[in-house]
């Protein structure tokens, strides 16, 4: 399955039927527009030399249409993370996959105050060339009979890049993740699937598509299956994001737990009433969050699990299969293993080890990395350097990333299990996380990041009932703000260099 041949067959089924309400722009691209616009961007795209395109546009209308003129033209697009760093982003992905032409957005730059990057050209200035024979010879060629308009487009094969994307670089730098029309079209066929998803329903699509859940999810998903998505590029207008799933009667949404909990503060009754699944995912969902969403809207929030290198989903939970606190069941056509941490034979149910990822959604491979590729995988299973297990009943449960314990006194602590008891402690609306420092005589020793400034003596007398003295915090660091990746996850290694920071400077 060609992804971008998919796309065409779907939209001459739905020709008049709204492919793309941007919220943003107040645009409405029906199918048969999104086709006609796909068409003259790969025309305008083949000029390029370079087998990759950057693609560095919020999420919009004009970032879809321009990731299927880069397909359709039979060249791969790289998606590039703006939300920080936007500039040294580019370069290095520049740099990194051999390409020098990025389209990017003359808005967006203005907007986070980006210097224009060697080898940009905008996709506003793309629009203002676009002929009157541009767009007759375009329209021409989306009126072609099904046959032949495939024919006419890029062809492939499915083992073929479909996109470039980058690890979030919350651990180390980030790596480019090669994953294939198979890998994504094996998702999306999963993920519908279980969702029960058909072209009636309409996706709120707010995620980046830089980040694999927004780029999957947001995109993919929906137009695969003919729905309408509505995008609106900044998921953290909360209010905003609320009135949208309101007005529009969104059916499917996808988020991380930090968006969700803006979501819910600042949510009327009712904004979700649409709602039929409504999924968490890329960091741990917090008891207090999903008791907030049931009490207001009586909706469950459905905690799943992916990682870019899977495409992304793993594992989710549903509204009718629902155990929280776990990260669901696997989805129909993927193999999950847990293996001893040393051993690496395989554990029995109820057993935490490392969680191996097998089947159709695994990445190619890193770019130009064979030897982290071959490290990560083995025999076809991803090493997702998750801790985890599979109980009784095939739910899978994520008990944080192997980088995430750490070992003191000789005992191996996990950091995201000390965060769990700490943030059931502390008052709705804060949040907490632990983090490693160096220790002269053990080592290693456990330090709490909290939001606000908090009563430690108690709280750690009530931490520990729930855990052993060896994995209790030795200090609290107040941080006023948590820094965030642009998929809305917590950015660990920045964290842990503003704790050191704040404790070297009170030494």
């Amino acid at each position: 399955m060609l992804l971008h041949q998919e796309f065409v067959k779907i939209a001459k089924q739905f020709p008049d039927k709204a492919a793309i309400i941007d919220r943003f722009t107040d645009k409405k691209v029906s199918y048969a527009k999104a086709l006609l616009a796909s068409l003259l961007l790969a025309k305008k795209f083949q000029k390029y030399h370079d087998g990759f395109i950057g693609i560095m546009i919020p999420t919009s209308a004009g970032c879809m249409l321009s990731i299927l003129g880069v397909l359709i033209a039979g060249k791969v697009p790289v998606m590039i993370n703006y939300s920080t760093g936007a500039a040294g982003n580019a370069e290095y992905a520049q740099k990194k996959c051999g390409f020098k032409t990025i389209i990017a957005s003359k808005a967006l730059l203005e907007k986070i105050g980006c210097r224009v990057v060697s080898g940009m050209v905008f996709i506003e200035e793309i629009m203002e060339e676009l002929g009157a024979a541009d767009k007759i010879k375009a329209l021409l060629k989306s009126k072609l009979p099904l046959p032949i308009l495939l024919k006419s487009i890029h062809q492939g094969d499915p083992d073929d890049n479909l996109v470039i994307l980058f690890t979030s670089g919350s651990e180390k730098d980030p790596k480019a993740v090669q994953l294939t029309h198979r890998n994504i079209g094996s998702n999306v066929m999963d993920i519908a699937k279980v969702l029960s998803v058909t072209s009636a329903d309409i996706m709120l699509a707010n995620l980046p598509l830089f980040h694999v859940f927004g780029h999957n999810i947001n995109f993919w998903l929906p137009l695969l299956f003919g729905m309408t998505i509505i995008s609106y590029a900044n998921p953290l207008e909360y209010k905003k994001v609320c009135s949208i799933v309101r007005e529009e009667k969104v059916s499917l949404m996808v988020g991380t737990p930090s968006f969700f909990s803006g979501y819910l503060r600042q949510s009327e009754a009712g904004d979700f009433a649409s709602l039929r699944v409504a999924v968490a995912g890329a960091d741990k969902t917090p008891d207090s969050l999903r008791a907030g969403f049931i009490e207001k809207h009586q909706l469950e929030l459905c905690e799943g699990y992916g990682t870019t290198e899977t495409s992304p989903v793993v594992s989710t939970n549903l509204p009718d299969a629902n155990k929280p606190g776990s990260i669901g069941k696997v989805l129909p056509s993927v193999r999950v293993k847990i293996v001893d941490i040393n051993s690496g034979e395989v554990l029995p149910p109820g057993n935490e080890g490392k969680i191996l990822v097998k089947g159709d959604l695994v990445m190619k491979g890193y770019f130009d990395d064979l030897e982290e590729t071959s490290l990560r995988i083995k025999d076809g299973w991803y090493e997702t350097g998750d801790m985890g297990l599979l109980d009784e009943e095939g739910y899978l449960w994520h008990r944080g990333r192997l980088k995430r314990f750490v070992k003191i006194g000789g005992e191996m602590v996990s950091l995201v299990k000390v965060e769990t008891v700490l943030l059931s402690l502390l008052p709705p609306g804060d949040d907490c996380c632990v983090v490693e420092v160096p220790d002269s005589l053990k080592g290693a020793r456990i330090v709490a990041a909290v939001t606000k400034p908090v009563n430690e003596k108690k709280l750690l007398k009530a931490m520990a009932e729930d855990l052993p003295t060896i994995a209790l915090p030795k200090q609290f660091v107040v941080l006023d703000e948590f820094p965030k990746m642009g998929s809305g996850k917590i950015d660990f290694r920045t964290i842990t260099d503003l704790v050191r920071q704040q404790l070297q400077t009170k030494d």
